[in-house]
């Protein structure tokens, strides 16, 4: 396993707020949804992301853009356009002013617009991400990115944007799974687009030596592994190892794959019933008290803390 597949299993959308609008220009809609992740895009038409901290960034039609924050970001046409709309967390709409819209504006199932025959379709889709193994993936992405559609091989937008209208039972669980489609293939992309500014890990996968360390660590991170171990499971020396690992990954092995296990505790504290010793042995820590004194020094509360917490 590597670590991009590793992260993004547990970055799911569970009950995702996924619906399109139909828009005629100028346009502004204010999003305050407060989620962690937000996907737009837009399926038909051009528009303009402003984002919480940045200059407004254009999207042109089938462009995916990735807002990694909880602020409030606007999308527009043309920046500037006064806001029309404010879409609140409970996908609630009301003007700037708070009186509610939700029936002037609803059009059908998941179907919003200020016009029916607007000729920008605006579709939006949050995640509400929980956990540290999702939190160590959003830390590698900037407030808000737009990866152009030519760069998407995958054409999941269109067959969503036919999903959203229907109404069937299970449509719910099609929508997060074309939702999580969409996150995958923009971030895939994203990553792999020149220039990019991404996480020392994700760069670290391509490397013919500390790629296959990675997977090893993810593959089987209880395992006791050593900077010795891992060098020559992938035949280097453990000195080249250890510094080549440091140079491309941003951190030494032993450091990265503390963070690794800690992060796979924190969930396994948050999301299961199992003891503390029960999470230290699945993560690769002999008892408890040594994966308290490890979590403590990562995350400055101890497991029982945290799970309470």
């Amino acid at each position: 396993m590597d670590a991009l597949t590793d992260l993004l299993s547990s970055a799911r959308a569970e009950g995702a707020l996924f619906g399109q609008t139909y828009l005629a220009p100028p346009w502004s809609l204010r999003f305050a949804v407060e989620a962690p992740l937000t996907l737009v895009t837009m399926a038909r038409g051009t528009g303009w992301l402003v984002p919480p901290n940045g200059e407004p960034v254009r999207l042109a039609a089938g462009d995916i853009a990735i807002v990694n924050s909880t602020e409030p970001f606007t999308v527009a046409d043309p920046p500037g356009t006064p806001t029309q709309v404010v879409v609140h967390p409970d996908d609630r709409c009301t003007n700037p002013d708070g009186t509610g819209m939700d029936e002037l504006l609803h059009l059908g199932p998941r179907t919003c617009g200020l016009t029916a025959d607007g000729p920008s379709v605006l579709v939006t889709g949050t995640y509400q991400v929980s956990g540290a193994v999702s939190r160590r993936l959003l830390d590698g992405l900037p407030s808000a990115l737009v990866v152009p559609a030519v760069d998407i091989r995958c054409r999941v937008a269109e067959v969503a944007l036919f999903e959203i209208g229907v109404e069937e039972p299970g449509q719910q669980v099609i929508l997060d799974r074309l939702l999580d489609v969409m996150l995958v293939s923009a971030l895939r992309a994203w990553f792999t687009r020149p220039g990019a500014n991404d996480p020392g890990w994700y760069r670290a996968l391509a490397d013919p030596v500390v790629g296959p360390a990675l997977g090893l660590l993810h593959e089987d991170p209880a395992y006791p592994w050593t900077v010795g171990l891992l060098a020559e499971k992938v035949g280097s020396s453990r000195a080249a190892f250890a510094r080549r690992f440091r140079t491309t990954v941003g951190e030494g092995p032993m450091s990265y794959l503390t963070s690794w296990r800690i992060c796979l505790a924190a969930d396994r504290l948050r999301d299961t019933t199992d003891t503390v010793d029960a999470v230290a042995r699945r993560v690769g820590y002999a008892n408890a008290f040594a994966l308290s004194v490890a979590f403590k020094r990562e995350c400055g509360v101890n497991p029982t803390a945290f799970r309470r917490g």
